[in-house]
């Protein structure tokens, strides 16, 4: 009797909005009461006071790291967003050669952790990098240096183009060829067809990519970490994560009221991507009921030239990069009159599957992204079914459910801690898996439940409709007559939030302890000690994981979707 009421309707969505909003609003509210607190939230002696956002507001370094962010931010705006909208246009609008293959490299980089490319970049255009030897045996010198504010914009804004092209791919192949035609017509070439044909009429998309990349250049950690930390350059995240070691102290009322200005700072980012949106919605329509036309521009001559460019970034951004790292993986040194032969080894795999830790970062990884993304899918799936049938509750859930997409993972890693600190029933779980599971399924859930809610959309409810006719429970003719038709929107979501659990770094790094070691956690938590060569080693693992994965999921049809 108590479970069937469970499944009620009436008493189901109550309990999972509250639920929802317990995991979402109480890591936030610990880190809330911690900022205003004048010690650690279990010292036995402290008192409500608004010091620590009085020290920050005094503190030139927050500034200089908030001021660095910023600057980070717009740089990823300046070089993502026209690449990316470029390589949109260029492969879903032209008949640019390889365009398939080069939609399958383009969407790729999505999926590999930043802070490996950021170690690909050292490996490959560092200092002692291999790309950067050839040129200086060339030509006397290197005309460049990846350690500086303005190298870091631009290799944050090279790997996030395919966050751009995802977006505004997705709007461009729907624009009416016709309007394109018309300007071919009238004798306009492709690139000026791009410019004021295309482009204008997928603003929103635009827009809204723009948005998203001040937004993930404020909140990123791992490229600032790898090519910033070394030289002082601080943004808001490492000034975080370094907050401890700046002050001397176990500075807990200060790191609240860092993460609770970042959260700040990105819901207003969050906010103004949809009020932009917003405001152009119903003004940008290229499709209407009497259907559009598809046909790719003929880019002439220059097809094999813009297809030479587009390989270009691939090469720089992506392939160098992720092969550096592999590279570096295999040897014990390289550099001038370092011969090859003599410095190949496998010894850094060994000694990752020899030392404890490491070994179980790997498995840890994948009993991570498997079983946790199953349990995360099934709470998605209660969710996206509320925000679809659950009316006043749906809109609540959609709120809540969306709010985690402007908190950093580092932020809510941080979050989960206190938490399993201050709740003693749940301390327990604070040296398990479970501490990860529950961190990774709250910080991917606006993804998650974007997926699923997009798939029950394309589903109709006639059958189950007919199973409660014949006098099914709700639950029975949910289980028998929607969830087999969701089965491949469910399959996709996995394969995605797989992925997304064994790139995510970030979240796991103030839950790492003797027991919890995952790749991308323990990638950061190395990095201090300098220990490049088994760095390389996890990163490959990571990306041979990652890759399989992601070769599976593409052959069986899965789209990567952005986030």
């Amino acid at each position: 009797m108590l479970g069937r009421s469970l499944f009620s309707p009436n008493l189901a969505l109550p309990l999972l909005a509250g639920l929802v909003a317990v995991l979402v609003l109480a890591p936030l509210g610990i880190l809330l009461y911690q900022s205003l607190l004048t010690a650690p939230f279990f010292a036995p002696v402290k008192r409500l006071a608004l010091e620590a956002y009085r020290y920050l507001l005094h503190d030139p370094y927050f500034f200089e790291a908030l001021k660095n962010s910023f600057a980070i931010g717009l740089g990823m705006v300046g070089v993502a967003v026209p690449l990316g909208s470029l390589f949109a246009f260029l492969v879903t609008k032209t008949d640019l050669p390889f365009a398939r293959f080069f939609e399958l490299l383009l969407l790729a980089p999505i999926f590999i952790s930043p802070i490996i490319l950021g170690i690909g970049f050292i490996v490959v255009f560092g200092p002692s990098g291999l790309v950067s030897g050839l040129v200086e045996a060339v030509f006397g010198r290197v005309p460049w240096t990846i350690y500086t504010l303005p190298a870091i914009a631009v290799i944050a804004g090279l790997t996030h183009v395919p966050y751009v092209y995802l977006y505004v791919a997705s709007t461009i192949q729907n624009v009416d060829a016709s309007l394109e035609e018309a300007a071919r017509v009238a004798g306009a070439r492709p690139f000026w067809v791009a410019l004021s044909v295309t482009l204008p009429l997928v603003r929103p998309a635009l827009v809204y990519s723009a948005a998203l990349m001040l937004l993930l250049g404020f909140e990123l950690f791992g490229l600032p970490l790898v090519l910033g930390d070394a030289k002082g350059i601080m943004v808001i995240t490492t000034y975080l994560y370094r907050l401890t070691a700046i002050t001397g102290t176990s500075a807990y009322h200060l790191m609240a009221a860092v993460s609770v200005a970042i959260v700040a700072i990105a819901m207003a980012l969050v906010l103004l991507q949809r009020y932009l949106v917003g405001r152009m919605e119903g003004r940008y329509v290229a499709i209407g009921a009497r259907g559009y036309r598809t046909e790719r521009l003929p880019l002439g001559r220059l097809r094999y030239v813009w297809a030479l460019l587009l390989a270009l970034y691939l090469l720089v951004a992506v392939v160098l990069p992720v092969l550096g790292v592999v590279f570096r993986s295999l040897v014990t040194s390289w550099g001038p009159g370092v011969d090859l032969r003599e410095v190949l080894t496998l010894g850094h795999y060994l000694e990752v599957f020899k030392l404890p830790n490491l070994s179980r970062a790997v498995t840890n990884t994948l009993v991570v992204a498997a079983l946790g993304g199953v349990l995360a899918l099934g709470f998605y799936l209660l969710i996206a079914l509320g925000i679809q049938r659950g009316g006043g509750y749906g809109r609540v859930l959609d709120y809540l459910a969306g709010l985690p997409r402007a908190v950093p993972g580092i932020v809510m890693g941080l979050a989960f801690l206190w938490l399993f600190l201050f709740f003693k029933p749940i301390a327990p779980l604070r040296n398990t898996l479970l501490a990860l599971i529950l961190a990774y399924t709250v910080v991917w859930m606006p993804y998650g439940v974007r997926l699923l809610t997009a798939a029950l959309l394309q589903v109709g409810r006639e059958v189950e409709e007919a199973a409660r006719i014949a006098g099914a429970s709700p639950v029975r003719a949910f289980l028998h007559g929607t969830l087999p038709l969701l089965k491949g929107g469910i399959l996709t979501a996995w394969f995605l939030l797989f992925i997304q659990f064994v790139r995510e770094y970030s979240t796991g790094v103030y839950l790492l302890t003797a027991g919890t070691e995952v790749l991308g956690a323990q990638i950061v938590a190395l990095w201090g000690t300098g220990a490049v060569d088994v760095i390389a080693a996890l990163a490959t693992l990571q990306v041979l994981i990652v890759s399989a994965v992601f070769l599976l999921a593409n052959r069986l049809g899965v789209r990567p979707q952005g986030l």
